[in-house]
C-alpha cells in the first residue's frame, strides 16, 4: 500500500510502505475515508524532534472496517469507525476512570496517513456510527478523532462553566476547536488570541466573542484589562512552548484553571510562582475515547462543525504539500483523501 513517511525535517514523502495487517486477535484493518496532518506533526518536521530512522506519520482517521482480528466480536466489515490518536481496551482502571489516552494497554498511533490502518485495541478505541454518513460529515468526524476532542479536553480540564469567562491560547485547529467546546460547555465570554486574519474570523464563527493580537506579557494585560484586572475563569493553553504556557498561567485568575493540550516543548513551570497563583493546572495527552459517543452525535446532527478547520483538502499523493502548506502558515489543516 502507500503512505507517507518522514525521511528527515522537512522531507515527507508519498512511497510504498509495509500492508497494514491483522497481528494481534485484537486488531482491525480500515480503509481510510480520510486522514490529515496535524499540528504536533510540525514538530519532528521542523526539527524540533529527533526523527531517527524514516518512519510513518499521522494519527488522525475515519475509515471503513476491512478487516477484524478473531476477538474483534463489536465490530464488523464495512462499517464507518471514528476513533482516537491513543488506542484503549476501554476495560482498564485508567480507561473506566476516564482516561482512555492513559490505558494500561495504550498504543500510540502514526501509520494513519495511509491508505490502509492497523488499529490495536480496536474494540475499545474505535467507535462505529449507526450507518456510513454523508461525505460532507467526514472532515468534522476526523476532526473529532484528535484536535475536537483534544479542543473538548482542554476546556474540560480547564473547568469551563455555564457563564465563565474563557480565554483560548493558541489559533491552531486545537485551539479553534476549544472555542467550539468552551462555547458547548456553556463560557459566556470566550477570547481568542490570534493574530492572523484567517484564524480569528473562524474563531469568532465558532463562538469567539473577543479577539486578544498581543502576546506574552503584553497579551496577559489585555486579558487582564477585559477581565477587570483579575484574569480568566479557565485557560486552554493549546500550543506547547514556553511562552504559551507562561501566557496561559498569568492570564488565569487566582482560583482559576488552565487544561494544557499542547505538546510541551522546552517548558518551564516556576513552582513558587504556580504555588503562590492558586491557579490549577490540568491536561496531558486528551482522553478522546471519552468524548467520542458525545462529539460525534454533535457532528452528525449540526451542533458543531469542527471540520472548518481544515482550510485545505488535498490527495493523499500530494501529502508532502500538506506539510509544507501548514508550516508556511498557508494552511491551518491539511485534510489528505486517500
Amino acid at each position: 500500500m502507500r503512505g507517507a513517511m518522514i525521511h528527515a525535517p522537512g522531507d515527507v514523502r508519498f512511497e510504498t510502505v509495509d500492508d497494514a495487517k491483522i497481528l494481534h486477535p485484537t486488531d482491525v484493518v480500515i480503509r481510510t475515508a480520510v486522514t490529515c496532518v496535524c499540528g504536533s506533526d510540525l514538530w519532528p518536521y521542523r526539527g524540533a524532534e529527533p526523527i531517527g530512522e524514516p518512519h510513518p506519520m499521522g494519527h488522525e482517521y475515519v475509515g471503513f472496517v476491512e478487516e477484524v482480528g478473531s476477538e474483534v466480536t463489536s465490530l464488523r466489515p464495512g462499517q464507518f469507525v471514528v476513533g482516537s490518536f491513543a488506542t484503549s481496551d476501554n476495560t482498564c482502571p485508567n480507561c473506566r476512570n476516564g482516561f482512555q489516552s492513559n490505558c494500561l494497554h495504550r498504543e500510540f498511533l502514526s501509520t494513519c496517513q495511509a491508505e490502509y490502518v492497523r488499529i490495536p485495541n480496536a474494540a475499545g478505541t474505535l467507535v462505529a456510527t449507526e450507518e456510513v454518513p454523508g461525505e460532507e460529515f467526514w472532515p468534522g468526524l476526523l476532526a473529532v478523532s484528535d484536535v475536537m476532542g483534544t479542543g473538548w479536553w482542554a476546556a474540560d480540564a480547564a473547568r469551563v462553566k455555564p457563564g465563565s469567562t474563557a480565554v483560548v491560547v493558541g489559533d491552531g485547529a486545537v485551539g479553534l476547536c476549544g472555542v467550539i467546546a468552551a462555547k458547548e460547555l456553556g463560557a459566556e465570554r470566550i477570547i481568542a488570541m490570534s493574530r492572523h486574519e484567517s484564524r480569528q474570523k473562524l474563531a469568532l464563527a465558532f463562538g469567539a466573542t473577543d479577539i486578544v493580537t498581543e502576546r506574552g506579557e503584553e497579551g496577559v494585560e489585555k486579558i487582564k484589562e477585559l477581565t477587570g484586572g483579575i484574569g480568566a475563569d479557565s485557560v486552554l493553553e493549546c500550543v506547547g512552548t514556553d511562552e504559551a504556557m507562561r501566557q496561559a498561567l498569568h492570564s488565569a485568575r487566582p482560583g482559576g484553571n488552565v487544561g494544557f493540550v499542547g505538546v510541551p516543548h522546552e517548558v518551564a513551570i516556576d513552582r513558587q510562582e504556580l504555588f503562590f497563583s492558586h491557579v490549577g493546572l490540568r491536561g496531558g495527552p486528551a482522553p478522546v475515547r471519552r468524548y467520542l459517543p458525545d462529539l460525534i452525535d454533535r457532528v452528525l446532527s449540526g451542533a458543531i462543525d469542527p471540520g472548518k478547520v481544515f482550510d485545505l483538502i488535498l490527495p493523499l499523493e500530494q501529502v508532502a504539500e500538506g506539510y509544507r502548506a501548514m508550516d508556511e502558515r498557508r494552511a491551518i489543516k491539511t485534510l489528505l483523501k486517500p
